[in-house]
This record gives structure tokens, C-alpha cells and sequence, in this order.
């Protein structure tokens, strides 16, 4: 089973292009953190990681309209490996997370986001959690 679930903060704001066959797809990052107490000096210590986020179809569109720089959401999908030639002519691999599910997790009211939109791969969205 291939399977992540996330939390975290998107760091740029997503972008939707289309495939040549006409299928849209949303790229962005998202940054999780953790954050720890060192043993030995009993410090607080935070560690954040990055992921590239990829979605498909509905999921593309609703991401692409209601998700935004800075918006926390919780993500589901599977890792996938890509390998790619860079412009250096280094043959180089990436991992992205596609998703098939996303929750907008930003309080009603705050933040470009508002709303807290929930939505998943086959583009079902409640309608309750929309503020219109």
C-alpha cells in the first residue's frame, strides 16, 4: 500500500495548467513541521519538510480556487517517484505527493481560504462547508 496523509501550510500559491489532452493539474508545495524537545538541553526544536503536491481532474480545480499560499490543509494520496534530465543534462528524481483528497483546515472567516472546503478525488464536495 502507497498511502501519506498530511498537515501543513501551503508555501506558494498553486497553479493550474492543463495536460494536452485537456486534464487540469494543480502544483504547489506544502511545508510540515515537528516539532520536538531536545533531550539533552531540553530545548524546543522544530524541523520543517517539504513535499510537491500534485492534483488531478476536480480535485485540480477545487485546489486551485480554494486553496492559497499559507492556507493549512490536510492532504491524502500516494508518493510517486519521477526521474527527469535537468537543464544540465543530469539525470535527476523527485517525489511528489498526488493527492486524492483535501480538507481546508483554516478557521471559517480567516485568511484567503476561508471556508474550509473539503473535497476529494472524484470532486465530491460538501456543501456545508462552503460559506455561500
Amino acid at each position: 500500500m502507497n498511502k501519506i496523509m498530511l498537515i501543513g501550510n501551503v508555501g506558494r500559491e498553486p497553479e493550474m495548467t492543463y495536460t494536452p489532452s485537456g486534464s487540469p493539474v494543480t502544483k504547489f508545495s506544502l511545508a510540515t513541521n515537528r516539532r520536538w524537545k531536545d533531550k539533552t538541553t531540553g530545548e524546543m526544536k522544530e524541523e520543517t519538510t517539504w513535499f510537491n503536491i500534485v492534483a488531478w481532474e476536480r480535485l485540480a480545480e477545487t485546489c486551485s480556487n480554494y486553496v492559497h499560499k499559507g492556507s493549512k490543509i490536510f492532504v491524502e494520496g500516494r508518493l510517486v517517484i519521477r526521474e527527469y534530465t535537468d537543464k544540465d543534462n543530469v539525470q535527476r528524481r523527485a517525489v511528489d505527493v498526488v493527492i486524492t483528497d483535501m480538507e481546508l483546515l483554516d478557521s471559517k472567516g480567516s485568511g484567503p481560504s476561508a471556508g474550509g472546503a473539503g473535497a476529494s478525488a472524484a470532486g465530491e464536495v460538501s456543501g456545508e462547508d462552503f460559506p455561500f
